[in-house]
């Protein structure tokens, strides 16, 4: 039995809350009530532009970090490869020598038993007729062995090729630790180096992002002050213009030839004709009085449409903050009842575990028990 929830990795969590933050920001940005704007906002979207580069060029240097760690990496887990497979070799290359060696068949002494021309094959000195070895023979009994010389020689080269044997493995050990702690050096020198190199290009990569935003909000400010005195230059030349045309024109002056209208010369200007009747002046009036109230209708349609709008965005942002919360209980009662699953299953696991020690495995096996797989026909 085991556990449901694993632990994820802390960075890919992180990463995913600044996601999370940042999607926020944007939506609260563009459907908060309070900071909701007509029109597009120059100066946002120009942040946003400049913040998206700076983090694209930040994850480019750092993939291509991470690329460059993985291929040292590689390198170094194929050069532990070919060290394990030449030692294989050379190991299998001793094994087979060792066989050709010393386990040739003419110099075996097992035979088998059940093979009736086994026995024929044996060699002299173990069959029951050599004189030397016979009942009646006490050579060996009285120190008369012949072949004594022969066998400490033999005894002494066996020592000798042991002892050679076990200085060569030794001093192939000694070198294997040594060739594995120069690699384990080299990685660790290697992996030291690669954490310097990515800390100076985070470091290098956050002065050029607090560069970029430093180059990007005073070059804000510079074209906010280039409009505004621009806007100023323009509103005041044409507050100048409109006081000359005030001055020079003949709406002061009410000459009577300027409401005649060019196209119609029977047909008069009414906002330049001083000579109407009350008659028409009332009339004038009650078409400017009847523009006036739509008008008016109009604005206050326009501000119940905004008021609606205000309303159902509202609306909208309460139902995200309750889906919100909602999610948040979601999330709560399932890690509460994963929580309590997890549990229940390490409560089973301990009485299983308790079961199997304390009722079946209370017997220990005695010498008896395993000579009962000890017996021979023979």
């Amino acid at each position: 039995m085991y556990k449901v929830d694993l632990s994820s990795d802390s960075k890919a969590l992180a990463a995913i809350e600044a996601r999370q933050n940042r999607e926020k920001e944007r939506q609260n940005r563009f459907f908060n009530v309070r900071t909701r704007v007509m029109g597009v906002d120059v100066e946002a979207l120009n942040s946003q532009v400049a913040e998206r580069k700076l983090r694209e060029t930040t994850e480019r240097s750092r993939d291509a970090a991470y690329g460059a760690n993985q291929v040292q990496y590689d390198l170094v887990a194929q050069m532990l490869e070919k060290e394990q497979a030449e030692r294989k070799r050379r190991l299998a290359k001793k094994i087979q020598d060792f066989r050709e060696q010393k386990q040739q068949l003419k110099n075996r002494c097992e035979f088998d038993l059940w093979d009736p021309n086994g026995l024929k094959e044996l060699p002299s000195h173990l069959c029951d007729s050599d004189p030397p070895s016979g009942p009646a023979s006490l050579q060996c009994l009285s120190g008369k062995n012949l072949d004594r010389a022969a066998y400490l020689r033999m005894q002494q080269e066996q020592f000798r090729y042991s002892l050679e044997r076990q200085l060569q493995e030794q001093q192939q050990a000694r070198f294997n630790e040594m060739y594995a702690d120069m690699l384990n050096d080299q990685l660790c020198l290697d992996m030291d180096m690669r954490a310097t190199h990515l800390a100076n290009l985070e470091k290098s990569c956050h002065m050029a992002m607090m560069s970029a935003i430093a180059n990007v909000n005073k070059a804000q400010v510079t074209e906010l002050a280039e409009w505004q005195h621009c806007e100023y230059q323009r509103q005041q030349a044409a507050n100048f213009m409109d006081i000359q045309n005030q001055i020079t024109s003949d709406l002061l002056t009410e000459n009577p030839q300027v409401a005649q209208n060019p196209n119609a010369p029977h047909r008069v200007l009414p906002y330049c004709w001083k000579g109407m009747t009350p008659e028409q002046r009332a009339a004038i009036r009650k078409v400017q009085e009847v523009q006036r109230c739509e008008k008016k209708a109009q604005h206050q349609a326009k501000k119940a449409l905004d008021e609606e709008r205000n309303s159902q965005t509202t609306y909208l942002a309460q139902a995200m903050l309750e889906l919100e919360q909602q999610e948040r209980e979601l999330c709560t009662e399932f890690r509460r009842g994963l929580g309590s699953f997890n549990q229940q299953l390490a409560k089973e696991q301990k009485e299983g575990q308790n079961y199997l020690n304390s009722i079946i495995y209370t017997n220990q096996p005695t010498s008896q028990y395993h000579l009962q797989f000890n017996t021979s026909s023979r």
